[in-house]
Formats: structure tokens, sequence, C-alpha cells
């Protein structure tokens, strides 16, 4: 095995994703004048589905993709004046979230603890919030901007105990804001002093983080923040027609089918973490990991690109091929030898193999840390290679 590309410097953005998980016990409401969905089949009860969005053709990351609602990080999102929004119920240093867990471990070589130092406007201002906070408010406003969804709360509302939490219902002339603020990030706040909320960053919680492998020189690299919130029931979701131009609520199960029949595309990070879901039966199940299963810490993950002679591996902490080397913050692992040489010479393993654009294998020998769930180890049968 052998690095095959020369180290160069590459920037960094910080973005955040949110899944929304909702509960599936009635058909998701209907959204005019948009023609309604077909109808889903049942789910077992208790059952959820996660919101997909397909990403334009013309995107230049993910084009055509289907993800979980995000998007980087603007500097609006951290600014001084949430502060007075939040006030006097909630702030500083956690307004009103659990305390800080334990960072991840930084990779070697990354600029920083959080691997993005470079992800900040030029002209940016200290934080007035902190980057936990800033991250939620983000994922927040993308929700918002892509899929017309508000994770909303009244101001001075007690965060909801210890159930799912509801999307704010939307009001009237929501359009006109949304492209206001696609526009510009900074009326995000002045849409939520309108409706006297706040971005509901307690709905929100931790569920781990990727950073973008090195693939090919010049490639855009995230430090993406991934949080999960769990909804009663799911909202109304109008795509917004510019970035995003179709949305489907699917569970664990019937992504990952659509997925192999070519219906959707996934990206390796998504696939992953559509299939660490499908080890919950229920709603209330993921719902209590979320409040309970992450407090002692969560993991963020640099993929290493590893290219076989005949596919893709994506390796991940913990395999016995990953390596904490700044090496491959700019290189590629390579062998010669085919995957099915590799896998049979592998004891230990924390890998996603990419055979191809929608077969993908997730092999996971390794014990979990933090409490962190890991997806169950899933192989395409050999007949759809």
């Amino acid at each position: 095995m052998s690095g095959s590309l020369r180290p160069r410097a590459s920037g960094w953005r910080r973005a955040a994703t949110v899944v929304l998980a909702a509960g599936w016990t009635r058909p998701s409401p209907a959204a005019p004048p948009l023609p309604p969905l077909p109808p889903l089949p049942p789910l077992p009860a208790g059952g959820f589905r996660l919101l997909l969005l397909q990403r334009c053709q013309d995107q230049g990351f993910l084009p055509g993709a289907h993800v979980f609602p995000g998007g980087v990080q603007d500097a609006a999102d951290r600014s001084a004046d949430w502060l007075r929004l939040f006030a006097p119920h909630h702030g500083p240093p956690r307004f009103g979230l659990r305390p800080a867990r334990p960072p991840p471990r930084p990779f070697p070589g990354l600029p920083d603890a959080d691997g993005a130092a470079a992800a900040q406007p030029d002209d940016a201002a200290p934080a007035a919030l902190p980057d936990d906070v800033a991250a939620r408010v983000c994922a927040v406003r993308e929700a918002f901007e892509e899929a017309g969804v508000l994770l909303l709360r009244p101001r001075g509302a007690p965060p909801a105990a210890r159930e799912p939490a509801r999307a704010l219902p939307p009001p009237p002339g929501l359009d006109a804001w949304r492209e206001r603020v696609r526009r510009d990030p900074r009326l995000f706040l002045s849409l939520c002093e309108q409706l006297d909320c706040t971005p509901d960053i307690w709905a929100l919680h931790d569920w781990g983080g990727w950073l973008t492998p090195f693939t090919r020189p010049g490639g855009r690299r995230f430090d993406t923040s991934f949080f999960m919130c769990c909804l009663s029931e799911p909202p109304p979701v109008r795509p917004d027609g510019s970035e995003v131009v179709r949305c489907q609520w699917s569970s664990p199960s019937e992504a990952t089918e659509s997925f192999m029949k070519k219906e959707i595309c996934l990206a390796p990070p998504q696939f992953y973490e559509i299939r660490r879901l499908a080890n919950f039966t229920s709603l209330s199940d993921l719902h209590k990991v979320c409040l309970d299963g992450t407090s002692e810490g969560i993991e963020k993950w640099l993929p290493i690109t590893f290219l076989t002679a005949n596919a893709m591996v994506q390796l991940l902490p913990g395999d016995e091929l990953y390596s904490e080397d700044s090496e491959y913050l700019e290189n590629v692992m390579s062998s010669g030898k085919k995957i099915e040489d590799i896998m049979k010479e592998s004891k230990t393993l924390h890998r996603l193999v990419l055979h191809s654009h929608h077969v993908f294998d997730i092999h996971v020998t390794i014990q979990s840390k933090h409490k962190h769930i890991y997806p169950k180890t899933f192989v395409v049968s050999k007949s759809r290679l």
C-alpha cells in the first residue's frame, strides 16, 4: 500500500446536518399547492421515516444526490445578535443544553480540534455562540431554507422534557421569507423575531460528524456536525426548487432498497448513517438513545480513501488498515490487489466498500466506543455486483 498523490494545502468549511426522523402513525400532511405524494406502505407500530432531499443536478457538491437537510455555516449563525433572542431564559455558556461533551480527538495535521480552523469567513467577528450552539442554529436555518421546515420553539417555552419535538406549523407568507433568508442568512434571526421564537436547539441531539475524505486534488472539504432530531409526526415539506428539487420520507430499509434499485443516489456518509438507523425499530428507542446514549462523547471521523484493483474503500477509525497519519489528509492509500483478497486478509474491520455508485458494503467488527451506535455488517449479494 502506498500514498499516491502529493500533499497540498486544503481549506475546510464547517457545516451542519440535521437528520429528521418522524413518527409515522399517519400519512404526511400535504403542503398545498404541491400535488400529494403517493401513499407509503404502513410501518410497524412506532416506526419512523427519515427526510431525504434530492439536490439539484447543477449543484457543485453531490449533484443529484439524496441528502439530509444541512449546509455550510454562515457567520450569521454565531452572531452576538442571537443572545438577545435567547435571553432571558437561555444564555451562555450552554443555553440550556446539557454539559458540553469531550470534543472528538482531532486527526493529526488538522488545523484545530474541530478540524476546520479555515472554515470561517476572513472578516468574521469573534463567535458569540459556542460552536455546538452555532452549528445547531445553522442546521435549523438550512432545514428551513431547503425544506421549509421550521424547527422553532416559542420564546420562553421550556424545552420538551423527554418527548419527540414538533415542527412549528408554517405561517402565511413563509415562502417570501425563505427566499429572503436564502439570499441573506442574517435574516433568519429577523424571521425568528417576527415569530417570537428561537431555533429549537434542544431538539437537535449530537449524533456524530464526518470530514470529507481526500479523493482528488481540489475537491471540496467539509467538517460536518451531524444532529438527530426526532419528531412526533412528519411536518409539511416544500423543497426550495433551487438547491433541492424533490423530497421523500423513507424508513432506513426503504432508503436502502431505493438506493440499491438506483432510484436514489447516496454519498457514503448518508448510506452509513441510514444503516446505523436500521438498528432501531421504533422512534421511541431512537429518541431514548439520543437523550441518554451520547453522554460519554461523540465521534467525528475522517475516512481514508483506499483504492484497490476493483473497488474503492473508505476506511474508518478502528479498522486495522486505518492510519492516523497526516500523510492521508491529502493522499490516498492504494494496492494492486483485488478487494476480495484484501478482505480475506483483514480481521478488524470498520470500512465501506464501494463497488459502484449504487453498490456499497459495510463491514464492522469493532466494538463501540462512547455508546456510539455502529451499523451492522451489510454485504450486497454477488448477484447485484
